[in-house]
């Protein structure tokens, strides 16, 4: 079956332990997590777990209705990327010697729309907010300079195009039983 990147949205209650149930599901499928981001939602005493990975359809589903049936999920959804408002967060910590002394460093990061946090004598840190090829882009271009000393990326955040969180619909149907 043909492997495809995926992100799965997972709403649960606020329990102690609950990450470490969704992350089994995957470790028993031997599916590798590619990110992992963990936040409360926009509704109240709701938490909100986006997970990437790359898995074929199949997979995917059976994935999903697995986590799904975790006592304290209260619903879970896989999403393909055009289905996604999708964001990233990076920092990048360079050379500042290397930075002034190669005008075309300089270039890169203006080119990619990254900020400048903290410049002091001995490192720079950039900051670049968007979609994962393009910091994975400027990743590759500043390592290429051989001024990249770290590198932190966040785990992907998304929305989905819908007008509510998906869990909504669920919950207002758990409310009217």
């Amino acid at each position: 079956m043909e492997q495809k990147f995926y992100t799965l949205l997972v709403y649960s209650e606020n329990v102690a332990g609950i990450l470490n149930q969704v992350t089994a599901v995957f470790t028993r499928r031997q599916v590798n997590i590619e990110s992992l981001n963990v936040s409360a939602s926009s509704i109240k005493g709701v938490h909100k777990y986006t997970i990437t990975c790359w898995s074929d359809a199949d997979q995917i589903e059976r994935i999903t209705k697995q986590i799904e049936k975790k006592i304290d999920i209260i619903k879970a959804n896989y999403y393909t990327d055009d289905q996604l408002f999708i964001h990233e967060v990076a920092l990048y910590k360079i050379s500042t010697p290397v930075l002034l002394d190669n005008p075309e460093v300089s270039r890169v990061i203006r080119r990619h729309d990254a900020r400048m946090m903290e410049v002091n004598p001995k490192y720079s840190t950039v900051l670049l907010a968007g979609l994962t090829e393009d910091i994975a882009d400027l990743y590759h271009q500043l390592n290429g300079f051989n001024c990249l000393l770290q590198y932190s990326r966040s785990g992907r955040i998304a929305v989905t195009r819908s007008f509510e969180e998906p869990v909504t619909d669920f919950l207002k149907e758990q409310d009217d039983n």
